[in-house]
């Protein structure tokens, strides 16, 4: 396999900050958060790791503002906004819904932070060395450096990473000191790991929907297992790993193959194990089937009545799938809706109507949209450019609404027993040509 290199791109945020980041890979998306960090350090140090994800997926990493090559001149380091990075990096690479991973520490409130506020976006979410809160030891030992007469930032960043790792990983210390340094000024921490220090992600957790993987060192002096308690006692679907010892020291391959069967569910190879075959590939008919307004819904009806009725809708929907002879894609977790597969145009028209039908007598409503092209598999998965097309014209669609693409109109035409009316066409995210996408109309509607 040819070496991968990251092609550095900048965004945005809504308040003004240039974040830089990158995505690389093949795959379903994992947004990876480190901070503090420098991707490009980061790379160097880390490459091998980067590579091996990026053979499964598409890995997506930034510099969190203050850090690395954004914008460095930052005062606001609320959690608000650092939820804020986020969003700008996910906007810009189009990534509806990602895989989340937060990496170590002070990257674990932020990712609870945005699953919280954004449950459609994150389908799975892996916590690494974290808690809710920064423990009130760690904070009280990197103030006490901070603090000391004529500190500088290369005794800084050895010593505190010392801490972290709790002494007995001396490599990976170094490794992360160096790209601290790399990272950011010592004065820019300082800043940050004061405003860091009231981050209080607790009553967050009970909105987290995303099942959530925690993986902490369990006799780590500050985050250990009482911090792994501390997150799992609020999430509602949490799973919980604790390694033997204070650091990861030669447990890259296990702390690896944990997160592949958590991220890539059925699939045997670990991260760091690369495909022995690319994915094959192929044709398929593509469904899209989202919940309309889940979000505002459960503001109103609470949290657990709207994912019981969810959870019943979704195993009608799969059931008028399976019905029409299709397959519902278990790999690709959309939150509140189904994605599913069909060898031809007509069958993937029949399931969706049956999945109209099958909201019949419940508050919840659908948007509906269908694209045909080429696609890639792998066991329990199915992506590339036709799924986007398929998921962009489900969220043009009204509630109850079924939106299909010219191809699919085309292939079914004659042989579904159902009309088509023009809406024109229309620009779509991260699509380069417009798309002209037709209402279907029951024959005779």
């Amino acid at each position: 396999m040819a070496r991968m290199e990251p092609q550095i791109r900048y965004t945005k945020t809504s308040d003004g900050v240039s974040i830089a980041y990158y995505a690389i890979g093949d795959g379903p998306p994992l947004l990876n958060l480190s901070f503090p960090s420098n991707l490009l350090a980061e790379w160097k140090i880390q490459r091998e790791y980067f590579e091996a994800a990026a053979r499964v997926l598409t890995v997506i990493s930034y510099d969190a503002r203050g850090f690395g090559l954004s914008d460095r001149q930052i005062t606001d380091f609320s959690i608000d906004a650092m939820v804020r990075d986020i969003e700008a990096v996910l906007d810009s690479v189009g990534a509806d819904t990602v895989r989340m991973l937060a990496s170590a520490g002070w990257t674990t409130p932020v990712a609870v932070a945005f699953a919280a506020r954004h449950p459609d976006r994150v389908s799975h979410l892996a916590l690494f060395w974290g808690f809710p809160r920064v423990p009130a030891g760690m904070h009280d030992q990197a103030q006490a450096m901070l603090a000391l007469p004529n500190i500088d930032m290369r005794f800084f960043s050895e010593s505190v990473l010392r801490v972290a790792h709790g002494w007995d990983d001396p490599e990976a210390s170094r490794e992360q000191a160096a790209i601290l340094r790399e990272s950011t000024s010592l004065d820019g921490f300082k800043m940050f790991e004061a405003q860091a220090a009231q981050w209080d992600v607790t009553d967050d957790l009970a909105r987290v929907m995303a099942p959530t993987l925690v993986i902490n060192p369990r006799d780590h002096p500050s985050i250990g297992a009482d911090q792994a308690r501390a997150l799992a006692t609020g999430l509602r679907d949490a799973r919980v790993v604790l390694m033997e010892g204070t650091s990861s020291a030669g447990r890259a391959e296990e702390l690896s193959a944990a997160l592949a069967s958590f991220f890539l569910p059925g699939q045997s190879a670990g991260i760091t194990a690369a495909r022995s075959q690319p994915a094959p590939a192929g044709t398929a008919v593509i469904l899209f089937a989202d919940i309309v307004d889940s979000t505002a819904m459960t503001e109103r009806i609470g949290d657990a009545a709207f994912r019981e009725r969810a959870r019943a809708l979704d195993e009608r929907l799969r059931a008028a799938i399976a019905a029409a002879g299709g397959s519902a894609i278990d790999g690709k977790l959309l939150g509140d809706g189904v994605l599913a597969v069909f060898p031809a145009a007509s069958q993937a028209i029949d399931a969706a109507l049956g999945c109209v039908r099958a909201c019949d007598g419940t508050e919840l409503q659908l948007h509906l949209g269908i694209h045909a092209g080429d696609v890639l598999r792998e066991e329990g998965n199915v992506y590339g450019g036709a799924v986007n097309i398929a998921s962009r014209i489900s969220a043009l669609s009204a509630p109850g609404e079924l939106l299909v693409s010219r191809t699919v109109r085309d292939l079914a035409r004659t042989s579904a027993g159902v009309a088509f009316e023009d809406r024109g066409e229309h620009a779509l995210k991260g699509v380069a040509e417009p798309q002209q996408v037709f209402a279907v109309r029951k024959d005779g509607a």
